[in-house]
């Protein structure tokens, strides 16, 4: 199934809710997008509120993928860094695929459409993203070309008894 991206979509209230709908399914899943199962779309909202105050404040940048309905089915987050030394590269947030299309192509196609748009950015020449260890997220980062550059062990509390890694993981783009 092939996706079709855009970078800097109009956010408009079906979008909003098309994005908290696929978090709220990516979560459920058992995805790492900062959530544990179970949630519901009321759950979700707050947290993406924050992104889009980020978007209208210029400090997040948003890439979305529609399948050939239109439905939202991939989604990643661009953030630019704030501190003034480290202003040439952007942090991915929040990527996701909608669970029926994982291992599919999907999330290559996300990941490469994301370095895509991160290099349109003047002055960009990396993403930061990080990730949670325990489900091989850091394999499938190394196939679209990251590299892991730093872990830190049990940084993660899914629940009281399993903590994961954080690692972070780093794509230069020249």
């Amino acid at each position: 199934m092939a996706l079709t991206f855009t970078f800097d979509p109009v956010v408009d209230p079906a979008l909003r809710d098309g994005i908290a709908e696929l978090w709220t399914e990516v979560s459920n899943a058992g995805g790492a997008v900062g959530f544990v199962p179970p949630v519901t779309v009321e759950d979700i909202r707050p947290e993406l509120v924050k992104h889009l105050v980020a978007m209208a404040e210029g400090r997040h940048r948003l890439l979305v993928g529609r399948d050939e309905e239109g439905v939202v089915a991939a989604v990643g987050f661009l953030a630019f860094n704030q501190h003034r030394l480290m202003r040439h590269w952007v942090y991915a947030y929040t990527v996701m695929v909608r669970p029926a299309l994982q291992g599919r192509g999907a999330g290559r196609a996300l990941m490469a459409a994301l370095a895509d748009a991160a290099r349109t950015l003047e002055g960009i020449e990396a993403i930061v993203l990080g990730c949670r260890g325990g489900l091989g997220l850091e394999q499938f980062y190394a196939a679209c070309g990251y590299k892991e550059v730093g872990r830190i062990p049990g940084a993660i509390r899914v629940a009281p008894g399993d903590d994961r890694d954080d690692i972070t993981m780093l794509l230069p783009l020249r």
